[in-house]
């Protein structure tokens, strides 16, 4: 079987990692289940252009509506290796905490934890009240991975597209796929700097 991944896209800022991830799952050959809710509609035009969400299905396999519950991925027969939210909001988060699946991304993410595949969520909030923190730890003690978008310094990034590379290279890490030589590893001397 081929890899299989959801990738759901929230309304919290961070359009361009969704992209960047999506980007670097086809040129691994991964198959990708793409879910966009409602409210990141709204942001991804403001951040990437009225083309931004035409640019996002480009790169998915398969894009479904987020009031589609009767999607293949909303059920756990489709085998998947997992789930990233990229970038993820305080809401969707919490409703994945509590298990509310009252739309595709949530309810896919709820189905990607009760059948113990990998979820990684990367949280776009500044700063964190103490409802954000435990609905956090409540889905990490569930089995999700927490990655908040945080560039990698020691990867010297010179550019706001190095830091979206690293970024994201990560979060496809986590997620089970190997980003190669996208992502920098500690140690490795990055594009040769001194």
């Amino acid at each position: 079987m081929r890899r299989r991944l959801i990738v759901g896209v929230t309304g919290a800022s961070g359009a361009v990692l969704a992209l960047e991830t999506l980007r670097q799952l086809a040129e691994a050959e991964v198959e990708t289940h793409l879910v966009v809710s409602a409210g990141a509609r709204m942001t991804i035009a403001h951040e990437l252009g009225p083309d931004g969400l035409g640019r996002l299905t480009a790169l998915a396999a398969h894009a479904h509506s987020p009031r589609n519950l009767a999607a293949p991925i909303a059920s756990g027969s489709f085998r998947t290796e997992g789930m990233v939210v990229v970038p993820c909001s305080m809401r969707s988060l919490a409703a994945m905490a509590h298990g509310l699946g009252d739309n595709l991304l949530t309810r896919a993410a709820d189905v990607v934890l009760k059948e113990r595949r990998r979820l990684v969520v990367a949280p776009r909030e500044a700063p964190l009240h103490e409802g954000h923190l435990e609905a956090m730890l409540r889905l990490a003690r569930l089995g999700a991975v927490i990655a908040p978008p945080v560039p990698p310094f020691y990867a010297r990034p010179a550019t706001v597209e190095d830091m979206v590379r690293e970024i994201a290279a990560r979060l496809v890490n986590w997620a089970g796929v190997d980003p190669g030589a996208r992502m920098t590893r500690w140690g490795e001397n990055p594009a040769g700097r001194p």
